[in-house]
């Protein structure tokens, strides 16, 4: 499901998406991505960014979060700051993980692990990235 309305008074746009947990959701995720480049022109740089994080946290919240439950839903807000800056808030009903201790994926030890870079590209793609208390919730912040 998808709302979209304007709220003038502050000259902000927002947008919510709620997605069922399972991969195929992700298909739902980019063709809102898509949706809302189109409609406010985002450069293709700042379009390519979002979409590789999203996709990270968005799956992250399917199957780390959720567990793939699909009786639980995994919630996007995007507020779109005078045409300024995008702010995504990714949300799931998880229990959430300690994002301040992950394996540093750079490390020696870990270069050829096949999983654990997530979050290391979207704290480098995104131009904020912002975690809840309890880790179940991230906002994205990107400059346009």
């Amino acid at each position: 499901m998808t709302t979209n309305w304007v709220d003038n008074s502050d000259n902000s746009v927002l947008y919510t998406l709620q997605l069922p947990s399972k991969l195929e959701s992700i298909t739902i995720l980019e063709n809102f991505i898509d949706t809302i480049k189109t409609e406010n022109s985002i450069p293709e740089n700042v379009y390519a960014n979002m979409l590789t994080c999203l996709n990270e946290v968005v799956i992250n919240s399917i199957i780390h979060g959720n567990k793939q439950d699909e009786s639980k839903l995994v919630y996007i807000n995007l507020e779109i700051v005078d045409k300024k800056e995008l702010q995504f808030t990714v949300t799931d009903e998880g229990e959430g993980f300690d994002y301040n201790n992950l394996p540093d994926p750079t490390a020696p030890d870990n270069l050829e692990n096949l999983s654990g870079r997530g979050i290391f590209i979207v704290k480098h793609l995104a131009d904020q990235c912002i975690f809840n208390m309890t880790g179940n919730q991230i906002e994205l912040h990107f400059k346009i």
